[in-house]
């Protein structure tokens, strides 16, 4: 035993007394995970629980680069929108916080709070100033760790944050409920694929397609020719060609590929349905590698 824990004074923590109680001190994670899990078999913790402490340890180990809503995903305003365009836009999505930019994503000038927007919704519209309500933007890169940056969302209070890659250029955000998802999990429903990292999933005559699959990996998969210039995900170019995020139901071409959004939320698409269109539809100028 630790002589630093028998000195009197010490008060071990819930994680050390659920040891003690059940086989001793854990060597490692794995062994850690285990009597979690052996715990919950003992009825110790039940399930939400046991879900909820496997994903402390998981965010952990993941950086911000695995949970970003990608940069192709993001919903931003624009810095010169009037107040009408501005909460037309605030209506459509329902975001309460936004990356405002300046002509590029990578340009971005501050987040707006839509409280602070609709603080003015009834004022007297040419002095109206969105500058004037920006909060500044945090940027952080995307090798950051999960647990870092939620320590500094809750010292900071901060609800968003700008991810950026190696070279300065805007890769994507996240958001605290981003992070916070990652220890109490997603509901899932009907369309979800019982394997967490297959991307793409036969169904029928039709696929179905996580809207984070990347360009390249569809391209391998189906002998394809979709361009990444735009985009990087799957997700990305059914954004990008429909101008805005899209809603479940609502469906596009790319190609000889016809995409119809399964499951999307108001921050992003989550997963897709894929079947390939007739010969007859598909002979349109307009090739893959423009889509």
């Amino acid at each position: 035993m630790n002589d630093e824990r028998s000195e009197p004074g010490h008060k071990p923590s819930w994680l050390e007394r659920l040891g003690f109680a059940l086989m001793g001190e854990p060597k490692d994670r794995d062994e850690l995970m285990n009597m979690l899990r052996d715990a919950q078999q003992r009825e110790l913790l039940d399930t939400d629980a046991l879900t909820m402490m496997e994903g402390v340890m998981k965010v952990s180990e993941l950086q911000v680069r695995d949970v970003m809503i990608p940069r192709a995903q993001m919903v931003v305003l624009e810095h010169d929108w009037n107040l009408e365009e501005l909460l037309a836009m605030v209506v459509e999505s329902g975001h309460s916080r936004f990356p405002v930019i300046d002509e590029s994503k990578d340009n971005v000038v501050g987040i707006l709070i839509v409280k602070d927007l609709l603080a003015h919704a009834f004022d007297q519209r040419e002095d109206f100033n969105l500058h004037a309500l920006l909060r500044p933007a945090k940027f952080i890169p995307e090798s950051k760790r999960l647990n870092v940056l939620l320590k500094e969302f809750r010292s900071n209070r901060l609800h968003m944050a700008i991810v950026v890659d190696e070279y300065g250029g805007v890769a994507g955000l996240i958001t605290i409920e981003d992070v916070l998802e990652e220890i109490v999990g997603e509901i899932d429903d009907e369309h979800d694929t019982d394997d967490e990292h297959a991307f793409i999933r036969p169904q029928g005559e039709a696929f179905i397609v996580k809207a984070l699959t990347p360009v390249e990996d569809f391209n391998t998969y189906f002998h394809a020719q979709l361009s990444d210039e735009r985009a990087d995900t799957i997700g990305g170019l059914v954004m990008m060609e429909l101008g805005r995020l899209p809603k479940g139901g609502e469906a596009v071409d790319l190609g000889r590929f016809h995409f119809q959004v399964l499951r999307a939320d108001n921050r992003r698409i989550h997963l897709l349905e894929m079947t390939l269109r007739d010969n007859q539809d598909a002979s349109r100028p307009t090739t893959e590698s423009e889509a």
